[in-house]
């Protein structure tokens, strides 16, 4: 079977007669790759010239690239990086994680060709954030930031962001991805601390959201319930979760759509801490999804 495999591949089948792959013409291979996804078309490019030939191809790879990829390639690099590229290269250049505007990154999913976005904690509105009495900063390999706002214990708690962003058109989701406990290494190995831990279980969390054509969303959450976890088999804390704010759906690229995001927790009648805030993710909906339940 590998050896018919093989001759196929050649362009020859198993007794030396007839058609193979390599006799399929590379525009017709091209048609084939657009169906495909990029991974898919990386990995069918080492079958033979043709193969690789369509999968260098502009065609193909401007169909994967989002509308507006040229807007996306002037806000994450100067003209001299990308001036020369073929569409393949430029799709391999946005999608790796860029800086853009205050430390916000933004990619191209590798799968799909979609945009995401993440958000640091240093690029928000955090109440208290420069009173080390509240807040600080902990270094860590657990966020792509390099850091993350560990807060000790406030009694007023609110986290504000706004980005504006030329999105192409899609059904994003909004979240914030947090972690209950202070974490650390010790001999090597990851520990938790929930000496500061408290106040999560009393009220809810709010989230909300809003754009600058009007859509808004909400929603609420304990953050911490921990009874309810223990019979439910889902422990919050110690490990990262990334709560969802809402959604918002972008029609047109033009104008950039601003989004403003907040999570509050104002009620003074307690107080609340032993929380690390990581980053808001932007991410398509049905995306976010596929990879919640392990599909590619």
């Amino acid at each position: 079977m590998g050896a018919a495999l093989s001759g196929l591949t050649d362009g020859s089948n198993g007794s030396g007669a007839g058609p193979g792959l390599g006799d399929i013409p590379e525009s017709c291979v091209a048609c084939v790759f657009l169906y495909l996804t990029p991974p898919e078309i990386c990995n069918l490019a080492r079958l033979n010239r043709a193969f690789r030939g369509a999968a260098s191809s502009d065609a193909v790879w401007e169909a994967k690239l989002p509308a507006n990829y040229q807007d996306l390639l002037d806000l994450m690099s100067s003209p001299e990086m990308y001036q020369n590229l073929s569409k393949k290269d430029i799709f391999a250049l946005l999608s790796r994680p860029t800086s853009v505007d205050d430390g916000k990154e933004v990619w191209l999913d590798r799968v799909t060709g979609r945009v995401c976005m993440s958000i640091p904690a240093r690029a928000m509105a955090i109440t208290g954030i420069n009173d080390g009495r509240y807040w600080n900063w902990l270094p860590t390999e657990e966020s792509r930031f390099h850091e993350v706002a560990y807060l000790q214990q406030v009694w007023w708690f609110e986290v504000d962001g706004a980005v504006r962003f030329p999105f192409p058109p899609d059904i994003y989701t909004i979240s914030f991805r947090l972690h209950l406990g202070k974490f650390s290494k010790r001999l090597g190995r990851r520990v938790c601390c929930f000496e500061h831990t408290h106040g999560w279980g009393i009220k809810p969390v709010k989230f909300e959201l809003s754009t600058s054509d009007g859509q808004q969303a909400s929603s609420e959450c304990c953050l911490d319930e921990t009874a309810q976890d223990e019979i439910d088999g889902n422990h919050k804390r110690g490990c990262w979760i990334e709560y969802k704010v809402g959604e918002f759906i972008v029609s047109h690229t033009d104008p950039a759509t601003e989004v403003r995001f907040s999570m509050k927790q104002i009620d003074c009648t307690h107080s609340k801490g032993g929380l690390c805030v990581d980053a808001v993710y932007i991410v398509p909906s049905d995306l976010k999804e596929r990879k919640r339940r392990g599909l590619k």
